[in-house]
């Protein structure tokens, strides 16, 4: 692996608590990592760490193998061969843009750092732009000056805190698949910071899932979605509900009762079924942070249940109420209440234009049914 932090600690003064607690992951060279969760739940506080501008308060991080940052020994930033790209790009407006992006490489000969600037400048698609200015540059233009800049030392790593936080949100999106493929024709390793889901999911080859210091997952944006390995993964990411259910034995099977129908879900036990008003589906329950935790027997459960998960049908034996809805150009976000008071999520084509108020047939089409234990 080529980053590694083992049980890594972050503590700032005057705070309790620590802003990075027990913290372990792998980063394998060449790949991109994504550091996901809401504000202020250690995200920035770790990349600081890796980078060496924050001490650590327990635990190791290493890069290639070697220790750089621990409780006892932390190699100065400038040693670890690290670029960085901060959310408000950091650009010297009295510079051009060749010059911004051979600041970093200013003891090179004069050719070789014009002829490196050229090449990052090309890679990020800025050719030819050497002698304009930040000022005279879209927003997206500057993020990547940005990059380039960070990209020209030849960096080990790449750490980007919230890279895209002050563009338009239909920019984001589609910056942040440029920034993966620059990053991948440079064979960089990198290390990203970001709140956004969307951003999340379109730079990360392995995304962590992030909650006041804790490290809740760290996996592949499908696992991410369809395993969620805590409460707070399931409920964080996408659009869902976690629904009571009662996990009870069926012959060979453990069933678990739902509001939706019968759902039958593995677990490294054998099987668990899922009963639900909407019929049966082979599910999986996840792998909690915490082992003591696992539904292993009959008993109360919560089961998630995605928006993708429930299905319109006007057959249906199963009604719901329409109580809100949100436009979303090719579907609708319905948010439903069923007769028990019991509220469900479901993405509808947006051809099926219900009124608020308006009951409609639904069924569950699931196919990894997740269960976690009953929340106290």
């Amino acid at each position: 692996m080529f980053l590694e932090l083992s049980r890594l600690e972050v503590r700032h003064a005057g705070h309790a608590q620590a802003a990075v607690q027990a913290l372990t992951l792998a980063l394998r060279a060449g790949d991109i990592g994504v550091l996901i969760g809401p504000s202020g739940c250690g995200k920035t506080s770790l990349l600081r760490a890796v980078a060496g501008l924050t001490p650590v308060s327990g635990g190791e991080i290493r890069l290639s193998g070697s220790l750089v940052g621990s409780a006892a020994l932390s190699v100065p930033p400038e040693l670890r061969r690290i670029g960085m790209v901060f959310q408000d790009y950091a650009l010297f407006p009295h510079l051009s843009v060749g010059r911004n992006v051979a600041f970093g490489i200013h003891r090179l000969p004069r050719a070789e750092q014009a002829a490196r600037v050229a090449e990052v400048l090309r890679l990020v698609g800025l050719d030819g732009c050497e002698n304009r200015f930040a000022h005279e540059l879209s927003g997206g233009q500057q993020q990547r000056v940005a990059l380039a800049r960070a990209l020209a030392p030849r960096p080990r790593l790449m750490l980007l805190d919230e890279p895209f936080s002050s563009l338009d949100v239909d920019l984001r999106e589609r910056l942040a698949h440029e920034v993966r493929g620059i990053l991948k024709a440079a064979g960089t390793t990198a290390l990203l910071v970001t709140h956004d889901q969307f951003e999340a999911f379109a730079l990360g080859d392995v995304i962590g899932v992030m909650h006041e210091g804790q490290l809740h997952q760290w996996a592949d944006a499908y696992t991410l979605y369809h395993r969620p390995a805590t409460r707070f993964v399931a409920d964080f990411i996408g659009h869902g509900v976690l629904a009571p259910a009662t996990l009870v034995q069926r012959g060979g099977h453990v069933v678990a009762q739902t509001p939706l129908g019968d759902l039958v879900a593995q677990t490294p036990l054998g099987d668990l079924v899922a009963q639900t008003p909407l019929g049966d589906s082979v599910a999986q329950t996840p792998t909690p942070l915490d082992e003591r935790s696992a539904q292993t027997s009959p008993g109360a459960c919560d089961v998630l249940l995605r928006a993708d998960d429930i299905v319109h049908d006007d057959r249906a034996p199963l009604q719901a109420q329409i109580m809100r809805k949100s436009f979303r150009g090719a579907e609708f976000l319905y948010t439903l209440r069923l007769a028990s008071g019991q509220h469900l999520l479901a993405h509808v084509p947006s051809h099926h234009d219900h009124a608020l108020g308006e009951w409609i047939g639904i069924r569950a089409q699931v196919d990894h049914v997740v269960t976690f234990p009953r929340a106290p």
